[in-house]
């Protein structure tokens, strides 16, 4: 039996081979593999399932080295962190994969670990999951309001702070209350009383 095990750093990869053996190669994603197209219409609202999706630069090396590995494997190890990006990162790769019908013969398995000892790794192994939808529903809810509402206020943001970096889903509503707030001070009628 012939495995390719995914996991999100270079550091892991080594050590984690070390403890599988040789008939598992263990690969690292660096991080995410793709995002949304940083364009306007990369999410459109009322159509959530059609999100245009792109590989990053690091994220295509990876793609290619993970798919020129799988072509000797019979499995593939989705094994990214227990945390949302790790499952988002996961569900990239397996949706980038079946979107290009690009591993019909190999069996796809989704494990996770919270430490990284050899019988932690072994026993992750032996009990593979789903990928979490819920955790990648809630990735991609994160995802959207930063495309939809940070990428709207942050040119708004960079014309009047001229430190500001960018504003996502957490910046807008706090601007937002911010303004509505200097908004009634200016409205204010001042009244003297004793």
């Amino acid at each position: 039996m012939n495995s390719v095990v995914v996991v999100e750093s270079p550091a892991k990869a080594k050590t984690i081979e070390g403890y599988l053996g040789d008939s598992y190669s263990v690969i690292a994603s660096f991080g995410h593999v793709r995002d949304m197209e940083d364009k306007d219409g990369a999410v459109i609202p009322g159509s959530w399932s059609d999100i245009k999706w792109s590989l990053n630069n690091k994220g295509k090396e990876q793609v290619k080295e993970i798919l020129s590995l799988l072509k000797k494997a019979e499995h593939l190890i989705l094994a990214t962190d227990p945390d949302r990006e790790g499952e988002a990162i996961a569900w990239h790769l397996l949706s980038d994969f079946n979107d290009k019908k690009l591993i019909k013969d190999v069996e796809v398995r989704r494990v996770t670990f919270n430490e990284i000892t050899s019988s932690a790794i072994k026993k992750a192994i032996e009990s593979p999951r789903e990928i979490d939808e819920d955790l990648v529903d809630a990735y991609l809810t994160r995802r959207i309001l930063d495309h939809l509402i940070g990428f709207k206020v942050s040119p708004l943001l960079w014309r009047h702070v001229s430190r500001a970096k960018s504003a996502g889903r957490v910046q807008s509503p706090t601007l937002r209350i911010l303004c509505e707030k200097e908004d009634e001070r200016d409205l204010h009628v001042p009244e003297e009383y004793w």
